[in-house]
């Protein structure tokens, strides 16, 4: 059931009896699902396990060489004694030490190699989505999940787990141990478990909702940080520096105020778990001391049960904080679940057929598209369009009119809410995604490269492509004359996002790009509407051989590229409202006549300074 927003989820409140129980089976399941991974890493695993519980024998045997220390050596006056318990006591130090270092280093090594897994999971998931998610969600989010409850989950896997089983180990052996020696001030020790363990589980009530806004509110902190970087020159330009240092500073102010709140849950468990295990060490003493005196027990066992319980309320004591580390694991693995579970909107259907001679048709057949969210609000409204192999269709409209939606519907970025847009014929819904977008090449306005080496850039995609295809595509967008003049040529680093390069460059690199893909359908997104004249003629000459032979749709408003099109769409409002080619809407007259218009006036009034 789908409740409106802002509704309370009915089993949720505190009223319903339904509510911890549910989530308490959310917090088992996902804590079961982050422990499915370990399967995988049965090897380290098992050894861990073994040095656990090496070490586990070798602390519970430690109070019993400590009772033969006192009962023989302080009590008994036996001195030759000494020296052999004395090597004792140090060859268990030593055999602990080494175990407590392979349990530490196999907890580590698994957390590294599971996290790896579950890192290597999530992104390769994040690339199978659409881009209907990566719309709704703000990159900040993304990365947080990746850094930040990777972290949490590291800390869990890499000691809190482990803790958690040798603790519960180590209690159960102690236990075993303190009955043994004397049943009844066993049970007096126990006395202040259920005190510790109702402190325990209320405690890490109110510490799994804290660990929740914190790490809620350090994808706040990181969404504006990542927006601040990436929007820096923006930023700069319009002298926003002060507005944005106030506004992260504010998501730093809550980020404090949520974890000096899960502190202060912290700072309040430890001390009253120290004051109810004093409490435990009193009645031992209490207890204890009296059978000490009547001769029911010896000093040494004594001094080995006091040993006992200090090792046995350890385990009860850490529970809190085992808890909250868990319950921090829980969350963050909850918010990296949520997105490796969601199903990818957009993909190759079973049976999907690929289309290894296409020729480049296209149609759009009554399409009607909205965006998820605004299903209310059309991008594009029943449009009805056929495109012949190598024509060339400019697609012109005012701002918001449709255009990019459009041809997004091509290489199906997103799927139509209605109708159908086919390829060759065939559904692009029915055709393998790789395959078709393999055979559309993109060259966008804002040209994004990655921070990698100039060749890497234009092998993009296809990376198996030899030197030599590389540099004739280099040489056939204009890339050759600037990429030969700098320092390592084609091994250059073009920086992030390409900075290292100026906007004309990043386009010719972007057309390289495309013309070694060699496109059957080419998309060109105003590509020359940013550089300068003299650019723009580099350009445009590349773009030429690029179009040959290529069906391509072009989103331009500059007049040379309208009169060169087979066809021109003129869209308002996501709505076709004329086509046809250049001379043929000048002489009918209308909105595109109009729009031509009022664009030559800009141009001149720009032109001559006004």
């Amino acid at each position: 059931m789908n409740l409106p927003a802002g509704s309370p989820d009915p089993g949720a409140g505190s009223c319903s009896p339904n509510g911890p129980r549910r989530a308490a089976r959310a917090v088992m399941k996902t804590l079961f699902r982050i422990l499915r991974y370990l399967k995988a890493e049965s090897r380290l695993v098992t050894a861990g396990l073994a040095a656990s519980l090496l070490f586990i024998g070798t602390t519970v045997v430690m109070p019993q060489v400590m009772r033969d220390l006192v009962d023989q050596v302080f009590v008994g006056h036996r001195m030759e004694r000494l020296s052999v318990l004395a090597l004792v006591i140090v060859g268990l130090a030593v055999l602990r030490g080494g175990l407590l270092f392979a349990q530490i280093y196999c907890a580590e090594m698994l957390a590294q190699r599971v996290l790896r897994t579950m890192r290597n999971q999530l992104l390769s998931h994040l690339q199978r989505l659409e881009f209907g998610f990566f719309d709704g969600m703000p990159t900040g989010q993304i990365i947080a999940r990746i850094t930040s409850d990777i972290d949490s989950m590291r800390r869990f896997l890499g000691f809190a787990l482990s803790q958690m089983i040798v603790n519960v180990l180590l209690f159960l052996g102690v236990l075993l141990m303190c009955l043994h020696m004397h049943p009844k001030l066993a049970l007096l020790a126990l006395g202040t478990a259920p005190f510790i363990s109702l402190s325990a589980y209320r405690f890490g009530r109110r510490i799994g909702p804290a660990f929740r806004g914190i790490r809620e509110q350090v994808a706040s902190v990181t969404t504006v940080l990542q927006e601040n970087i990436a929007g820096v020159r923006v930023v700069k330009a319009y002298v926003r520096e002060r507005h944005e240092i106030e506004k992260f500073v504010n998501e730093a102010v809550t980020l404090l105020e949520r974890n000096v709140g899960a502190a202060r849950l912290w700072s309040f468990y430890f001390p009253l778990m120290d004051f109810i295990a004093a409490g435990g060490t009193l009645a031992i003493l209490w207890y204890g001391g009296g059978e000490v005196i009547r001769g029911h027990l010896t000093l040494g066992e004594f001094v080995a049960f006091e040993a006992y319980f200090m090792l046995m309320s350890w385990p009860i004591m850490a529970l809190g904080f085992v808890i909250s580390m868990t319950q921090g694991a829980v969350v963050a693995g909850g918010r990296i679940f949520e997105l490796i579970d969601r199903e990818p909107a957009i993909c190759t259907k079973p049976g999907a057929r690929t289309l290894p001679d296409m020729a480049g048709r296209v149609e759009f057949r009554d399409v009607t598209f909205a965006y998820p969210g605004r299903e209310d609000s059309p991008a594009v409204t029943d449009l009805s369009l056929a495109v012949e192999p190598g024509q060339t269709v400019a697609v012109i409209g005012p701002t918001g009119c449709g255009k990019s939606s459009v041809v997004n519907l091509i290489p199906r970025f997103y799927d139509v809410t209605q109708g159908a847009v086919l390829v060759d014929g065939t559904d692009v819904r029915e055709l393998d995604l790789e395959s078709l977008r393999r055979s559309v090449g993109i060259v966008l306005q804002d040209t994004f490269l990655f921070s990698a080496s100039l060749r890497d850039n234009i092998a993009l995609g296809r990376p198996d492509a030899t030197d030599d295809e590389v540099r004739a595509a280099a040489r056939q967008a204009a890339v050759a004359p600037f990429a030969e003049k700098l320092e390592k040529a084609y091994d250059t680093e073009v920086g992030e996002r390409g900075t290292q390069l100026s906007g004309g460059e990043r386009q010719r690199v972007a057309i390289a790009r495309a013309l070694l893909l060699d496109p059957k359908i080419l998309i060109l997104d105003d590509c020359t509407s940013s550089v300068d004249v003299e650019t723009e003629a580099v350009i445009q000459q590349a773009l030429r051989i690029l179009m040959e032979g290529r069906t391509t749709f072009i989103i331009a408003q500059r007049l040379s590229t309208l009169r060169t099109a087979d066809l021109v769409v003129v869209l308002k409002d996501g709505r076709i409202v004329q086509q046809g080619s250049h001379e043929e809407l000048l002489q009918a007259g209308g909105f595109y006549a109009e729009m031509l218009q009022v664009h030559l006036q800009t141009q001149e009034a720009v032109e001559g300074g006004v």
